[in-house]
């Protein structure tokens, strides 16, 4: 299938990015390349891009949009976790800016093969990169109760967790559950009708959940943005635009604690600690999708774009 995504926030992303035609910027999930070439088109001969994807044929189709400017780009498949060790190998110290959209694209969404959607009957898989072992399959056949009712519940903010999971167990005590379809059904037979009736489709948060744990999309933050912070020259920017409150609260928690310049106790007459500011924070709130981008493409309503500075 073709691949296509709308990318959310961009002209607030570029902007944010306060992109300098000589620097060196990275797009931790390049995706289809929709940030990657607005930022490609505002970098002179001097600029450099590093595009990082964790998805191959992200990165396939991203290298054909951005043919023109590849002289500026590096492409890499990885982690953006590993991103001190991606700008090394390149032979990078610094840089002046990362964006990194913490959504999973249309494509993936849409590729039925992926098994992202509770949508369409797919294989249980959920994996952005396909080399790695553990599936959506694993998860839910393999984990004990208490650890999927654990994953459930918070990754995906589901009240009904222990029921979705003694649903789940009652299932795979009979046979394997292999398909996305499958473990729709038994969701549904979980939620009470009443409670199905309002609010989002009723797997929504459960796949939501099982996908974060099969990506442990969650435990990768907060490092990647003290890494970036520090590979960055001052005045560097860090832009990330978010799609859920757990990761939200994440990027939120972590731009605080680095813009502080004392971790002592309050009772404390005298700082003792070492801790010294490292950003600003330039949104004070988050900026959101307007109207109008929300009406053009729904699935950017939940979009945060938090923005922070290297001092």
């Amino acid at each position: 299938m073709e691949f296509s995504h709308e990318s959310v926030l961009l002209k607030e992303a570029i902007d944010g990015l306060r992109i300098v035609g000589g620097g060196i910027y990275v797009d931790g999930t390049t995706g289809g390349g929709g940030h990657s070439i607005e930022i490609a088109k505002r970098l002179d001969d001097k600029g450099r891009l590093i595009c990082i994807d964790q998805d191959k044929e992200a990165l396939e189709h991203a290298k054909v949009r951005l043919a023109e400017h590849k002289e500026n780009i590096k492409f890499v498949h990885d982690n953006f976790y590993d991103l001190k060790n991606i700008l090394a190998r390149n032979g990078i110290e610094k840089i002046n800016g990362l964006l990194l959209d913490l959504g999973v694209s249309s494509y993936q969404l849409d590729n039925k093969d992926r098994g992202f959607s509770y949508m369409q009957d797919a294989p249980l898989d959920m994996r952005m990169d396909a080399s790695k072992s553990l599936t959506a399959y694993e998860v839910v056949n393999t984990y004990e109760k208490e650890k999927l009712k654990r994953v459930i519940q918070e990754y995906g903010e589901e009240n009904w967790a222990a029921r979705i999971v003694e649903f789940i167990e009652n299932e795979r005590k009979i046979k394997a559950i292999e398909t996305t379809g499958e473990l729709v059904e038994i969701i549904k037979k979980a939620i009470p009708s009443k409670a199905r009736r309002d609010g989002p489709h009723p797997a929504k948060r459960t796949f939501q959940a099982i996908r974060i744990e099969v990506n442990n999309e969650l435990g990768i933050i907060e490092r990647t943005i003290k890494d970036a912070i520090s590979c960055m020259d001052k005045k560097g920017r860090i832009c990330i635009i978010t799609f859920h409150s757990l990761e939200d609260r994440i990027v939120k928690n972590t731009f605080k604690y680095m813009q502080k310049d004392c971790i002592c106790p309050p009772e404390l007459p005298v700082c003792k600690c070492d801790k010294k500011r490292e950003i600003k924070i330039i949104t004070r709130k988050p900026i959101v999708p307007s109207e109008i981008e929300i009406e053009k493409n729904p699935r950017a309503r939940s979009a945060k774009l938090r923005i922070a500075e290297r001092v």
